[in-house]
């Protein structure tokens, strides 16, 4: 016998899977599936807007799951900024902690994202300054958090707040949680794993978005990883002897220099109808050296954002309380503490803010 639904939700099955949601939330649509958990887009009746809604997979089946779960609430709980998606709702339709198997979290919902916009339309000079600079304030804020954080293995938790949950990027790969950036915006050391990443990964991305903005079409559109690689180098030029030296990986050292040379290209006249300011911030952030890009908060006082600046804006996230993300702690334990945060949630009701998208 099928347990009994909560009183004020009510159950639907959503592609082989049992979803039990409040009834607030109707319209329930499968938009995507990684091995952490699906995502449903939903129509919120209180608000007449349109959301996400992420279903985790069996939280609670290890305690490395539990713990993983547990991080992505209080990080998603934390993240209270204009420019990074933040939680919307969180629930369970579990009674009681002896109960609680799953949890659903819900963010707003990121339907027109940057690839169709720029099918449509090309877009304008100050809609390109303003959809960048909203994209390095939020990158601004997610780097904070994880300098406060110092955590080796932070990235794990941080891909829920990423250049891609900001609704400014491409179809996803399917792998992972469904939302890793596609091949065509990857960092080179991603694309190799040359080296550990900094916090200047993303503003390669950023990078590669702003220059389609500016061209109609992607900059690099590699075929495949060492593809990829070429169609980089033929702006970037082939790497110095510096850089390689930096290479942590010796199969990575002996394949950039069995690489036949080619000088780097200068970008004002790759992109010689778009504005020099614009350029110079291209220049800045498509630097093959992660050491040698631009980081956000340097990215945002470059002479391009200065119509947009407001300095006060650009907050830095509150120091996150870290004190359990280290520790290894039993099954119940993870359960127990996630269930207190579900329950001591707080939504904040979201002013009406239209975009001029």
């Amino acid at each position: 016998m099928s347990k009994r639904v909560r009183p004020g939700y009510y159950r639907q099955e959503v592609n082989k899977t049992t979803w039990e949601v409040p009834d607030r939330y109707r319209d329930l649509r499968q938009v995507g599936t990684g091995a952490y958990g699906t995502v449903c887009s939903a129509v919120d009746s209180r608000t007449s807007t349109k959301v996400a809604i992420k279903k985790l997979y069996r939280p609670f089946q290890t305690e490395l799951f539990a713990k993983r779960a547990y991080r992505e609430l209080r990080l998603l709980k934390h993240m209270k900024h204009e420019n990074v998606i933040g939680l919307l709702d969180v629930f369970t339709a579990d009674l009681s902690l002896d109960r609680f198997h799953d949890f659903y979290l819900v963010m707003p919902y990121m339907g027109t994202d940057l690839g169709k916009l720029m099918k449509l339309q090309r877009l304008s000079e100050e809609k390109i300054q303003y959809l960048v600079y909203q994209m390095l304030k939020g990158l601004k804020v997610k780097n904070s958090l994880k300098t406060h954080n110092r955590e080796s293995d932070f990235n794990c938790s941080v891909d829920e707040i990423n250049i891609l949950d900001f609704g400014l990027a491409r179809q996803a790969d399917s792998e992972m949680t469904g939302y890793v950036v596609t091949r065509w915006y990857r960092a080179p050391e991603v694309i190799l794993s040359w080296m550990h990443y900094t916090q200047t990964v993303d503003i390669w991305s950023v990078g590669c978005i702003m220059a389609e903005m500016l061209q109609g079409k992607p900059l690099f559109k590699g075929s495949d990883h060492l593809d990829q690689l070429t169609e980089i180098m033929k702006i970037t030029g082939t790497p110095t002897q510096e850089f390689i030296s930096k290479l942590e990986s010796d199969d990575a050292k002996s394949y950039i220099k069995s690489l036949p040379k080619v000088e780097k290209k200068d970008l004002q006249k790759v992109f010689s109808t778009a504005n020099p300011q614009a350029v110079c911030v291209l220049e800045c952030m498509l630097l093959l050296d992660p050491e040698c890009r631009v980081t956000a908060a340097e990215a945002l006082s470059l002479p391009y954002f200065s119509e947009f600046r407001e300095t006060e804006e650009e907050t830095e996230a509150q120091p996150y309380d870290h004190s359990l993300d280290n520790t290894d702690l039993p099954l119940d334990q993870w359960k127990r503490h996630t269930f207190t945060e579900i329950l001591s949630f707080k939504p904040v009701l979201p002013e009406s803010k239209e975009t001029s998208l």
